[in-house]
């Protein structure tokens, strides 16, 4: 039932795209906090890519290039940042092609080792999670649009903390017992995300759900917010992954120092908050340290509190330094023998570095990490700007939001994740594109700050009969 009453979601918004390819996009990003679900079809009548969200992709992006033309949307993205994202895009098209023509060394048991399936999970499956920022950065053009966007994304985070808190236990939490297998378990059983990645994800869509509380002036509105901030981190509570509390944690205090310094009187009530509330989150945590969970002594577990991360690392830093300037292209772990070696010697397998940054210098070598990471440098940036901004709301709604969503990548890839695109990054590429947009928007605020001003002075001459009253309608207004 469920599966049919999503096909008819998906055609409502492939049908409703030929009429507002806008709204039909913020659907579309809605649908991430089902998509990974084990029941969603992954493909139809075993064709290649075609599933549920792939469908609507095609058909918001056809009808976005057919309609913005008539619309008069041009294509206005700052040219430096424009040629930042195609570097980024062009490192990732290179890995591709490098992992291609040395594909014989490859084998991934969960992906088709073909031509058609690597090209499928490795390029297009890669490139497609950055189109609907790219798409929003082209429609988010008015206030009501910029709104439509961030209830969208804001959307995903609150839906994915609702179903955290539906299928996982409140005693998870509170007894660590098994905690971290429980949660993995039912997490990729009824989610389908991995719990790992899914903290990541909540770990800035908390802060980025508490940013969003200068545009709200009612009283029951901001604390709806609240509410939906203390679900997420309820949400993310859930997830065991001890990277993603440490990510929640860092955020926070960059946010604070940056803009809500009020907020670090909090600091030291935190810990206490979460040790009475949550024992099972604070014994995980302190996992490794100790004899017991959650007891500090002299013996450490290097094993057990970085999950091997750290005995890992000396192996991937050899291998890089092998091709320190162009890398070994895209899944090098795998095509070097670097995971066999690690299966031999630790009898775990490591697919990946567990290191965002020491995979884009294994892939792509020193080069490919200097163009990707100006971009992510100019983003932060535009996004800290943005924040501190106070002329308008919005500018501190949608700054923070990408500052949160940005920092948790950027900090949860010390010990996880990656810089090529992938579905729990959807989010974060959605703020990035609505961020841009509104930076755009503000380099003309002063000239649109003074028109208002006339306008204000003349404000009964406005009114006036026969007289048009001028739109305060776009985006930086």
């Amino acid at each position: 039932m469920r599966v049919i009453l999503l096909w008819i979601f998906v055609a409502f918004l492939c049908a409703y795209a030929f009429r507002d390819w806008f709204k039909s996009l913020c659907g579309l990003i809605l649908l991430m906090a089902v998509i990974e679900h084990p029941d969603i079809p992954k493909n139809v009548a075993n064709i290649q890519g075609l599933n549920p969200w792939n469908v609507v992709l095609l058909g918001v992006g056809l009808n976005w290039l057919m309609q913005r033309r008539g619309q008069g949307l041009t294509w206005d993205m700052p040219r430096h940042v424009t040629m930042l994202l195609f570097a980024y895009l062009g490192v990732v098209v290179v890995g591709f092609i490098r992992l291609m023509v040395d594909r014989g060394n490859i084998f991934l048991s969960a992906y088709d080792p073909t031509p058609l399936g690597l090209t499928s999970e490795y390029f297009i499956n890669t490139i497609k999670w950055v189109m609907p920022g790219i798409m929003l950065y082209d429609g988010c053009r008015t206030r009501a649009n910029m709104k439509w966007g961030m209830t969208a994304v804001l959307g995903v985070f609150v839906l994915l903390a609702i179903q955290l808190a539906k299928y996982m236990p409140a005693s998870a939490a509170v007894s660590g017992a098994e905690f971290t297998r429980i949660s993995r378990k039912i997490i990729q059983n009824e989610i389908g995300y991995h719990a790992v990645n899914m903290s990541m994800i909540l770990s800035g869509a908390s802060w980025a759900m508490l940013a969003t509380m200068p545009l709200f002036r009612k009283a029951w509105q901001k604390l709806a917010v609240l509410g939906m901030f203390v679900l997420i981190v309820y949400g993310q509570a859930l997830t065991a992954g001890r990277m993603g509390y440490a990510t929640w944690a860092m955020i926070g205090l960059v946010l604070c120092v940056i803009r809500w310094r009020k907020l670090l009187l909090l600091v030291p009530v935190v810990p206490i908050l979460v040790v009475v509330f949550l024992p099972g989150v604070a014994e995980r945590f302190m996992e490794g340290f100790g004899d017991d969970a959650g007891q500090v002594g002299a013996a450490v577990d290097d094993y057990a509190v970085t999950s091997g991360r750290t005995l890992i690392w000396p192996y991937v830093i050899d291998k890089i330094e092998e091709s320190p300037i162009v890398g070994h292209g895209r899944r090098a772990m795998t095509r070097t023998g670097v995971e066999t070696f690690l299966y031999e010697q630790l009898g775990e397998g490591f697919p990946h570095p567990h290191n965002a940054y020491l995979e884009m210098l294994l892939d792509n070598g020193l080069i490919g990490f200097l163009l990707v990471m100006p971009f992510y440098g100019i983003v932060v940036l535009y996004s800290i700007r943005l924040f501190l901004d106070s002329r308008n709301p919005l500018f501190n709604a949608v700054g923070g939001m990408t500052c949160a969503l940005v920092f948790a990548l950027l900090i949860a890839a010390m010990g996880s994740q990656t810089f090529y695109p992938r579905e729990g990054a959807v989010g974060m590429w959605c703020a990035i594109g609505m961020m841009l947009r509104m930076y755009k928007s503000r380099q003309g605020m002063p000239a649109l700050v003074r028109q208002m001003q006339v306008a204000k002075r003349h404000r009964g001459q406005m009114h006036r009969p026969g007289m048009a009253t001028p739109s305060l309608g776009r985006v930086g207004q």
